[in-house]
């Protein structure tokens, strides 16, 4: 089958990747020139573990293509999936869905024989009519049916899931959809996925559920660990004795700073919105929301709490990871963000390291010091925090660690180590939700 799809960020470039991997001709298309330049030289504008042997491959095989006219592309298309961005707008925190709408303006003026047109990006509840609506006002004779199609895509993970996933979902209105969208993802069939055709409407809802419903299930563990400090209880614990009950599961039970990335602050926030417009407000999610927020922020006095007050002028800390989470380069809302800026704003200096993160941390972080590797960003500091659980953190060598710092204290956010092996070495370490005696 014949695919354009329509943007190239972290969704369409490793969701046109794969099903070019599946077998299909697939034109990604994107309006940044410098983007698309890159993509034709194989180099990567994002950091998602394969990706890159991933696009080579299916570009040396001629079934992947980059263009920045789309127009033959979408012409000649079975499927056509807009996958662009949807950043919350600036002051009400509804989704931006401008491009979504420039998107569809674009495919309905390109389109020939019945096509599907495929909304990936995660969009608000209604937002397929309004393309359906949008393109049918300005093509009356077009042929076509607009699908709900979200992605569940793990920065760090993508293509296992995408090629791997527990599920796909697809909304329909437009009985003729079923078939092309069922041969678009014949190959997952040896895996029996499951394929659940739904509404279109219920098919957006979904998205943002499954998003909202993992970042409350973080925020839950958080909030245990803050009990867990309280009562000496250990939350990894508890979170394993929860877990195990196939009813909760384990997964995003890992208590830390707090979520970030680019999908759940926004998607939480949106579906709030969307929420309250329909009188039908989500006092859960409200509150979700309002936690985690004020949690990134108060890591910052966690930090400060373990070098003995709030004043940290003449203190230098150092960052271990600046990423929201391990193997990705996104920055987005990533809890660093506000913990680094609460500490100079204390009269700290920052010193960090990330192994992929740098140069978008650059962008978004005044008065950071960027070291070139973590024992580098360690050396003449007054504390090593672990922001981010990448695996060279690990396994540092900890008496290195101990003879670069002023003095031997950790402050792990990620509960990376334990408790009785830093007390061995002499560190006064702190970690999250686990017994004070215990640090």
């Amino acid at each position: 089958m014949r695919v354009a799809m329509i943007g190239t960020g972290y969704v369409g470039l490793v969701s046109g990747a794969c099903f070019a991997d599946f077998g299909h001709v697939v034109t990604c298309v994107d309006k940044d020139a410098a983007k698309i330049d890159r993509l034709n030289a194989g180099r990567m504008p994002i950091y998602e573990p394969g990706l890159e042997d991933l696009v080579a491959a299916n570009v040396r095989d001629g079934r992947l293509s980059f263009a920045l006219d789309g127009a033959d592309a979408i012409r000649t298309a079975d499927a056509v999936f807009i996958a662009v961005g949807t950043p919350s707008r600036r002051g009400d925190g509804h989704a931006d869905l401008s491009y979504v709408y420039a998107a569809a303006e674009e495919i309905a003026d390109l389109i020939n024989g019945f096509t599907v047109i495929v909304t990936k990006s995660t969009v608000p509840v209604g937002t397929g009519d309004e393309i359906e609506r949008i393109i049918r006002a300005r093509r009356p004779d077009a042929d076509f049916a607009v699908v709900s199609n979200p992605e569940f895509l793990r920065e760090g993970a993508a293509i296992g899931d995408f090629k791997r996933p527990d599920r796909v979902v697809v909304g329909i209105e437009d009985e003729r959809a079923r078939p092309l969208m069922t041969e678009l993802y014949r190959p997952l069939n040896l895996n029996e996925t499951p394929i659940l055709f739904t509404g279109r409407r219920t098919s957006e809802l979904t998205k943002y559920a499954a998003n909202a419903f993992l970042a409350l299930k973080i925020t839950f563990i958080n909030e245990m660990a803050d009990l867990c400090e309280s009562l000496g209880a250990d939350v990894q614990q508890v979170a394993r004795g929860i877990g195990l009950d196939n009813r909760i599961g384990s997964k995003f039970l890992h208590a830390g700073p707090g979520y970030g990335g680019s999908c759940f602050p926004k998607d939480t926030l949106a579906l709030v919105r969307t929420a309250t417009d329909a009188g039908s407000p989500l006092r859960l999610i409200e509150t979700t929301v309002e936690i985690n927020d004020a949690r990134k922020k108060a890591m910052a006095d966690r930090v400060a709490a373990a070098l003995g007050g709030t004043d940290l002028k003449g203190k230098t800390v150092a960052l271990l990871g600046l990423t929201f989470k391990p193997n990705t380069d996104d920055m987005r809302d990533a809890p660093s963000l506000d913990v680094a800026p609460a500490l100079m704003a204390m009269g700290a200096t920052v010193q960090a390291f990330d192994p992929e993160g740098m140069h978008e941390a650059a962008k978004l972080m005044d008065g950071v010091v960027f070291r070139d590797g973590p024992y580098d960003a360690v050396e003449g500091a007054d504390v090593v925090v672990i922001m981010t659980e990448w695996d060279q953190f690990r396994a540092l060598d900890l008496d290195r660690i101990k003879l670069l710092l002023k003095q031997p204290v950790m402050v792990d956010l990620r509960n990376v180590y334990r408790p009785e092996d830093m007390k061995a070495r002499g560190f006064h370490y702190s970690s999250i939700g686990r017994p004070e005696s215990a640090r």
